[in-house]
């Protein structure tokens, strides 16, 4: 099996061309032997000195003995010519044979600078797929170098006969490859590959919210365990848009602050949002009972007046949301099933391993239950990572469309080390094309305990902060700054394309401690980044190298290919 660049290509959403394109990929890559190497152009941007190198060039496939073929694909209709075939583009027309001659001569003229005067020889392929060349004599090229509807099915055998003259030469491979990767800064956009995977991601995490809500029983009463990156949250949101459209009343109760206060941004208006303690606020506020928080033991008390109101009307519910439920008390649990109507429809979402609280899980007698336990979001590496790491009670199935996210870690001994290996972390990042506002700096520790919660900046970077306030509307107030900074308690249930998990470090991977580290890890959707103190980071390698699937990458302890 040939050797394509970049991976991950199988799971990217296409239609159309693209889809064409790989298909091609596919065949190509399954039919030629691993000693060829493909180069494709998906998601890849060919920029030198603000010019496109080759134009719109497919694939560039490299032999064993370092020789190249250009293979330029046209899907769909063409035009013949007394000029030659023409491409039809949505920029106008294109002539083929000019368009490969110019792929070739720009790629040879730097080939030959590049390994000093001799480039390797360059074959080129027109193949389009689904037109027959009527007079492939007067194409403008030579026909044995066109492969049409007729000869699809030799294109692999086509490719392998053109490359297979020449001694194998790895060195000369070698160079063609870096000169490829790098010379021609042939690098992955960041942005244009975030808006894919979220993209694919909504789609497929988006497979719990259609099935789940087809269930019909009475009462309506729906347990859903998923884990991380499965769904739950497409799922909620497609509940609350459907009652609200439904004229019926629907409540969304969470745990988290942080998540409440998005979730309450991007559902429509005719429902509630809150967490629970928000939730017992407003109740008893508007019963004329504001709790007095400066007293001691407030929340308590505030949770055990609210529960002993006999919910209002204004407060009767026609769909209870109970998202995060593994973080939730039995008492919650029954104050908020007493708020709904007697044909109410009622939601319970959990994760066990994000239940960083160490609450016994809720009874729910009657309820039907059903597992979601795929991860849509988080680049496989690092699953694969988590699931060799860590000890789980079973493995973390991924189905994210990126699989070489290249998890790096950073390690530190001392405070002075984690706050340079956090800056450096950051840096990277930076340096990989993820824009700050891409960027979420995730602490092990909580507020109270982290050596970051009093800074305003960490070298260049100003850190934006959850300060604590509210202001008159309930929004969070948060520090100026650029690199939003978390813990990953609260952090819990959003996600960011890059996370630095910083001020890694514990003893002993406790139960705790492995959910901790679970949440922090799945909360990247492309990159992660662990700034881990040197005796974790041990502790971590121990057992990965007592996992058993060689198969499956390391947890290094320098940068690796990351986004490059």
């Amino acid at each position: 099996m040939a050797r394509t660049y970049p991976e991950g290509w199988q799971r990217l959403p296409a239609s159309g061309a693209l889809a064409r394109e790989l298909e091609t990929l596919s065949t190509l890559s399954t039919q030629l032997p691993d000693d060829y190497a493909i180069y494709h152009r998906v998601h890849w941007t060919r920029v030198q000195d603000d010019q496109s190198l080759f134009g719109e060039v497919d694939f560039i496939i490299v032999g064993p003995a370092g020789n190249l073929l250009i293979i330029e694909q046209a899907s769909g209709f063409l035009d013949e010519t007394d000029d030659g075939l023409v491409r039809r583009h949505v920029r106008g027309r294109r002539l083929v044979r000019s368009t490969l001659a110019r792929s070739v001569d720009h790629l040879g003229a730097r080939l030959a600078g590049h390994f000093d005067g001799v480039a390797p020889a360059i074959e080129l392929l027109f193949y389009c797929p689904d037109y027959t060349v009527r007079q492939p004599g007067s194409a403008g090229l030579d026909p044995a170098r066109i492969v049409d509807a007729t000869r699809r099915d030799q294109l692999p055998a086509l490719v392998a006969s053109l490359l297979r003259e020449g001694t194998p030469d790895a060195h000369r491979r070698d160079g063609i490859h870096r000169f490829l990767t790098d010379a021609l800064r042939l690098v992955p956009e960041v942005g244009a590959i975030v808006g894919q995977a979220e993209a694919l991601y909504t789609r497929l995490a988006g497979g719990l919210a259609e099935w789940a809500r087809r269930i019909e029983m009475q009462p309506f009463r729906l347990r859903v365990t998923g884990t991380a990156g499965s769904g739950k949250t497409q799922l909620a949101m497609a509940v609350f848009r459907d009652a609200v459209a439904a004229g019926r009343r629907p409540l969304y109760v969470c745990y988290n602050r942080p998540l409440a206060d998005h979730i309450s941004l991007i559902v429509p208006s005719g429902g509630e949002v809150a967490t629970y303690h928000q939730l017992c606020d407003r109740m008893l506020r508007e019963a004329g009972r504001p709790p007095d928080f400066s007293q001691p033991g407030a929340f308590a008390r505030m949770e055990r007046d609210a529960q002993a109101l006999e919910p209002a009307s204004r407060w009767q519910v026609d769909e209870l949301i109970i998202d995060e439920g593994q973080d939730f008390r039995p008492e919650w649990r029954d104050m908020l099933i007493r708020m709904l109507r007697p044909d109410g429809r009622a939601w319970w979402l959990e994760d066990p391993m994000q239940n960083l609280y160490d609450r016994p899980e809720i009874a729910l007698p009657g309820w039907v239950r059903i597992s979601s336990e795929r991860n849509y979001r988080s680049p496989s590496d690092i699953l694969t990572v988590l699931n060799r790491a860590l000890p789980l009670v079973e493995p973390i199935r991924a189905g994210s469309p990126i699989s070489d996210s290249g998890l790096e870690t950073f390690t530190w001994r001392d405070e002075t080390a984690l706050l340079d290996q956090t800056k450096r972390a950051i840096t990277r990042a930076i340096g990989l094309g993820f824009r700050r506002d891409m960027i979420a700096l995730v602490t092990f520790r909580g507020r109270e305990h982290s050596v970051f919660t009093p800074l305003k900046r960490l070298g260049p970077h100003g850190l934006r902060a959850f300060s604590g306030r509210y202001d008159l509307l309930g929004n969070p107030v948060f520090s100026d700054g650029d690199v939003l900074i978390d813990s990953v308690y609260r952090f819990k249930g959003q996600a960011a394309p890059c996370v630095i998990f910083t001020e890694v470090d514990f003893e002993a991977l406790d139960p705790l401690t492995v959910r901790k580290l679970f949440v922090g890890a799945t909360r990247a959707s492309m990159k992660l980044i662990l700034v881990v103190s040197e005796r974790a980071e041990q502790m971590l390698k121990t057992r990965e190298d007592d996992a058993t699937d060689a198969s499956n990458p390391p947890l290094s302890n320098s940068p690796g290919p990351g986004m490059a």
